[in-house]
């Protein structure tokens, strides 16, 4: 509830530090223009409505929120004299959405000096046209080099993630070409085995019984175990001297393949018994081609997986032919960008994975939550780089109430006090020149506070640093980004 048609004294709005410097026929002219006007506790205009006034707080206490998912974020409270709010940005007219970009109420009775948006455009332009230009260039100035910078940082962002990729895919491709090299010269000595073999005086039943040999020793090769150093150590020892008590020559050479396949002396005896003595040596040396081609091909199909997960993960993560909203899990999400950033973060970071696997999946813009993942992996990277270079990075999802929570947690030197509320800030940066853009988390924190109506915090002491992103369980789709707000809070 307001009341209307109060006096308007020149000389008590000249007394506010806003219009200290005008003159009497300014102050007359505002007052004819403008309204005096009384609130009872409660609102006073709401964040998204038509921009029609310029308010200016003669005496009371003002509180000046932001809607963030389904919660009122109490911005500023105060009770100075002559702050301000509303419609700011008149002066720009048609050039941007004259909208209230907060809400405004009172929590005690508070009287205001009131001026319509268009008189209050009019008095700038007329009054102060330099400085009007000037706020106009700062604005669309401002607004512009964020545009650029932000692409720029998308394109080293890129470029760091294209870099990171080509050096993963390079490891299991290079390994894939070098087993392909080496299986072809292990078939080509099969098969002058083979030759040797049929030269040889093998009988119908022990050519029969070395070929099941062979078949039986291609399955156990898969389900080969895996050994400690010291458990495959102590079998080569044994087989080496099993193969050089039956005259095998190099035995030394031949028993770490077989120990790899998860053969033992046991099927060595298998070996023997289907073969004559003397044709041993040949038979072993046939079958240790066979291990060897095996374990290759393992590597090659291990290899080329890797590879296939890796493009199967770059997908994901650029999100390429998804729908640009829908319902996601987070893990597959957060998986696929620490995979992607798995180059930058090195080996000096440890990677712990703490995830709720009852979580349900949530509505969202997936290939922009992957984005938030990034700058937030990258920020707590280079913060644990300035500890020292070695740390903890843990990231944990769980659900707090009807949001599911992702939290980013490194053991790097924290974030001081004094710039903990800034850094959410465009372009601050607290990274040399050149090496931090400062809209990295100014670009998360519209991500997920105005497209997905969630929230972003930080939490921060040395050697504990969380940045936690809180989104809703259920929510109607975001609506479009209407770009960088601007500070609209009485100050």
């Amino acid at each position: 509830m307001s009341t209307r048609g109060l006096p308007c004294d020149p000389y008590e709005i000249g007394s506010l530090f806003l219009f200290e410097k005008l003159s009497p026929d300014q102050l007359g002219r505002l007052c004819a223009e403008g309204r005096m006007e009384r609130f009872e506790p409660g609102p006073v205009y709401a964040e998204g409505d038509p921009a029609t006034c310029f308010y200016v707080m003669i005496e009371g206490t003002v509180v000046l929120s932001r809607r963030v998912g389904g919660d009122d974020v109490e911005l500023s409270r105060t009770s100075q004299r002559g702050v301000y709010a509303g419609a700011m940005q008149a002066y720009l007219g048609d050039q941007v959405p004259q909208r209230y970009n907060n809400s405004l109420r009172v929590t005690e009775p508070t009287r205001f000096f009131i001026l319509p948006a268009e008189s209050f455009a009019a008095v700038m332009e007329e009054w102060f046209p330099m400085a009007v230009h000037l706020l106009e260039g700062l604005f669309f100035g401002s607004k512009n080099a964020q545009r650029t910078v932000g692409q720029r940082e998308r394109l080293l962002a890129l470029g760091s993630l294209s870099a990171g990729l080509t050096h993963e895919l390079n490891n299991p491709a290079a390994a894939a070409v070098r087993a392909t090299a080496t299986l072809r010269e292990r078939v080509g000595k099969m098969r002058h085995e083979l030759a040797v073999i049929a030269h040889d005086a093998y009988s119908c039943e022990a050519l029969t019984g070395l070929i099941e040999i062979h078949e039986r020793t291609a399955e156990r090769v898969a389900r080969a175990p895996v050994l400690t150093a010291l458990e495959a150590s102590d079998r080569e020892d044994e087989l080496a001297d099993w193969l050089d008590d039956h005259g095998v020559p190099e035995g030394w050479r031949i028993a770490p393949t077989f120990v790899q396949a998860g053969l033992d002396t046991d099927w060595l005896e298998q070996v023997a018994a289907a073969v004559a003595e003397d044709l041993l040596p040949g038979a072993v040396g046939w079958l240790n081609h066979t291990v060897e081609t095996e374990l290759l091909m393992n590597e090659i199909h291990d290899s080329t997986g890797r590879i296939s997960h890796l493009v199967d993960a770059a997908k994901q993560y650029a999100q390429l032919d998804r729908a640009p909203h829908r319902d996601v899990d987070v893990h597959e999400l957060l998986d696929s960008t620490l995979l992607m950033l798995a180059g930058k973060i090195g080996p000096g970071v440890r990677v712990v994975k703490d995830y709720d696997g009852s979580l349900p999946e949530v509505p969202a813009y997936p290939a922009e939550l992957n984005q938030v993942w990034t700058n937030l992996i990258d920020n707590a990277v280079a913060a644990i780089g300035t500890g020292g270079g070695d740390g903890i990075l843990t990231v944990r999802t769980a659900r707090e109430g009807d949001r599911l929570l992702v939290e980013f947690r490194d053991t790097g030197p924290g974030v001081p006090a004094e710039i903990r509320g800034r850094i959410f800030d465009p372009f601050f940066t607290t990274k040399p020149v050149g090496e931090g853009t400062g809209l990295g988390l100014d670009i998360s924190w519209r991500i997920v506070v105005n497209k997905h109506h969630g929230s972003l915090q930080v939490e921060s002491v040395p050697g504990d640093t969380r940045f936690q992103v809180l989104l809703p369980l259920t929510t109607p789709e975001p609506e479009p980004e209407t770009g960088t707000t601007t500070a609209e809070e009485p100050i």
